[in-house]
């Protein structure tokens, strides 16, 4: 059997060669079991980390509109349609998006005084936006 610390790949496919033959009794369950949870975490992590680049431009649009730039627009763009790719392929996080706007936004906070040089305190504590506004395409906070 494949060393899941030492060739993961190899064990990948070894894994999945035995699910094929149907060798349930030969699976490495308890590291098949960790990458099947942190395949999960990924993808929560990915709208995570989008959701929050999101919101960092968001906010530098609205508090520094006099430096705004089709950079940033694109960027918005962008970073919507990266959200809407993780929510379409993972559905079961539509859910948890306020909970994740709301950590996302945090963290966007704190990045978004870091880039623009602003105080902190200049950004709401909470996220002012509704979740279809930040999703909106056409919004764009003035």
């Amino acid at each position: 059997m494949s060393d899941y610390q030492k060739d993961f790949y190899a064990w990948t496919q070894e894994q999945a060669a035995l699910l094929k033959a149907g060798r349930l009794h030969e699976l490495d369950l308890i590291n098949l079991l960790e990458e099947i949870e942190t395949m999960g975490r990924s993808e929560k992590r990915e709208l995570d980390s989008r959701l929050t680049v999101l919101l960092v431009h968001l906010l530098k649009w609205h508090y520094q509109s006099g430096r705004r730039s089709k950079s940033w627009q694109l960027t918005i763009e962008g970073q919507r349609d990266n959200c809407f790719d993780v929510l379409d392929d993972n559905p079961s996080l539509k859910p948890q998006l306020n909970e994740l706007i709301n950590r996302a936004y945090s963290k966007a906070r704190t990045l978004a005084a870091k880039e623009t040089g602003l105080d902190k305190s200049i950004f709401p504590i909470t996220c002012s936006w509704t979740l279809a506004q930040i999703l909106d395409n056409e919004f764009y906070p003035d």
